[in-house]
């Protein structure tokens, strides 16, 4: 009994790190600020899915009319400035 409970401690443990680098974070948690971050997956011209530098994963919303994201693909690397959770701002380090 106490051998399967340390292997199962064991095991919960190298998967552990794991799961912290798949962690989903709500965007208004983020500090404002500028970030660079990669995208996982644009959602719509208003909303994209990236992957943070501590592997944390979040879904960020245009902050004003003007930021579109159609143009930025999955993969691509930018840098955007986020304010109460939203970007107003980015640029996108793969087109130059």
């Amino acid at each position: 009994m106490q051998k399967n409970i340390a292997i199962l401690s064991l095991v919960a443990a190298c998967l552990l790190p794991t799961a912290a680098l798949a962690a989903t974070i709500d965007a208004s948690l983020i500090p404002d600020g500028t970030y660079t971050v990669k995208v996982e997956k644009v959602v719509d011209s208003k909303h994209i899915t990236v992957a943070m530098d501590n592997g944390a994963e979040t879904t960020l919303g245009a902050g004003r009319p003007t930021v579109d994201f159609s143009k930025v693909k999955a993969n691509d690397q930018i840098k955007c400035s986020i304010i109460k959770g939203a970007v107003v701002v980015y640029l996108d380090m793969n087109a130059h």
